[in-house]
């Protein structure tokens, strides 16, 4: 196998397809690359067995001869950043190793087989959906900071994918706040179709969507999601279990409501935050007549307060919250303004922004 291109043809597939690539495999070949030389042009593959990337090219790539072969992924990649900027590189494999050569740089990998490199299981999807990109974009970025991170409830460690004939919707939560985003374009003709995408696949989803302008195609089975933009194609295995009935976490009849600058509250917030405690980072808001008090302190008895003016008219409350989780909501909201609901100091909240009515964010309270 031989194939010469230049080193801007595969920066990012390479970077996109390393990052699939866990640091520590029990199995040697799962380090290593798969990469493919055809006339057609040179695909990349990198997969940990849960998530599968792969990354085609046929523009600035000529193959002198075809083949396959499996390299060091993160070598590869570390090899191909640090060369000059437009160099043209090849690849030449003999036997069992793999020469690289640009300039007067030279680089011997060793390979592994491809027939011993696994493929992630692929079967018939259910439903197919095109979605444009800033949509998929916008439901990754406004719900998949909730996703839950190593927690023994293995199903909240992952990203609800609801798509019904009229709508797409994505919701995570980790047990403590719930981030859901609602777009109107569904599947003509399908009733509700669920699925969990794991976190992983979330993360290296939102990498591999980051740039050009190509929609995103979703194709959901049973227990795969792949989802392919122009010359990438991610397959994700999903997660097998039932998500949390997130309606019922909804508050529906809140009793009292403030509306304040998303700005200024962020800024108050982040401000506070400094002085939380580091373990917990609990705040307390004391609502009252158009202005709102944040007091955070911490062991070491020091103490931050700030005063952010609201628009307010309910009774006198005092309410306690992460303050991690309400920086976290204020930041992947756009709007200028921002709406707070509650019913009273034990009940969670609900966080909108007036002008954004297809994103809402439910954050329980803390007892300070």
């Amino acid at each position: 196998m031989k194939f010469t291109t230049s080193r801007e043809a595969l920066l990012r597939p390479l970077a996109l397809v390393t990052g699939v690539v866990e640091r520590r495999q029990t199995l040697p070949v799962l380090s290593n690359l798969l990469i493919n030389a055809t006339t057609d042009g040179l695909s990349l593959t990198g997969t940990d067995l849960e998530v599968e990337l792969v990354a085609r090219r046929s523009a600035g790539v000529s193959v002198e001869s075809e083949g396959q072969t499996t390299i060091p992924a993160r070598k590869l990649a570390d090899i191909w950043r640090s060369l000059p900027d437009k160099a043209e590189v090849s690849v030449t494999v003999d036997g069992d190793k793999a020469v690289v050569r640009s300039g007067r740089s030279r680089f011997t990998l060793a390979t592994l087989p491809a027939s011993d490199f696994p493929n992630v299981e692929q079967e018939t999807g259910d439903v197919s959906i095109d979605v444009p990109l800033k949509d998929a974009q916008r439901l990754l970025k406004q719900t998949s900071f909730a996703m839950a991170q190593q927690d023994v409830r293995y199903f909240l460690n992952g990203l609800l994918l609801e798509i019904t004939g009229e709508h797409i919707r994505a919701v995570a939560t980790d047990g403590h706040r719930l981030a859901m985003c609602t777009l109107e374009g569904g599947a003509p003709g399908v009733d509700r179709i669920r699925a969990i995408v794991p976190r992983k696949g979330v993360l290296e989803l939102s990498r591999l969507i980051s740039d050009g302008d190509e929609p995103v195609t979703l194709i959901m089975g049973r227990n795969h999601l792949q989802a392919s933009q122009g010359d990438y194609s991610l397959t994700t295995k999903l997660v097998d279990g039932q998500f949390p009935d997130y309606d019922n976490v909804i508050p529906q009849h809140t009793t009292q409501s403030l509306t304040g600058d998303r700005d200024s509250l962020r800024q108050a917030f982040h401000r506070a935050a400094i002085l939380s405690n580091e373990k917990y980072r609990g705040i307390r808001l004391i609502i009252d007549s158009e202005q709102m008090m944040i007091r955070a302190n911490n062991p070491e008895q020091e103490e931050a307060e700030e005063v952010v003016a609201v628009d307010y008219a309910g009774e006198p409350l005092e309410i306690g919250f992460n303050v991690s989780y309400l920086q976290d909501v204020l930041n992947v909201l756009g709007a200028s303004d921002v709406r707070l609901s509650l019913s009273d100091a034990n009940s969670s909240a609900l966080i909108e922004a007036p002008s954004e009515d297809d994103s809402l964010y439910v954050v329980m309270p803390m007892k300070l």
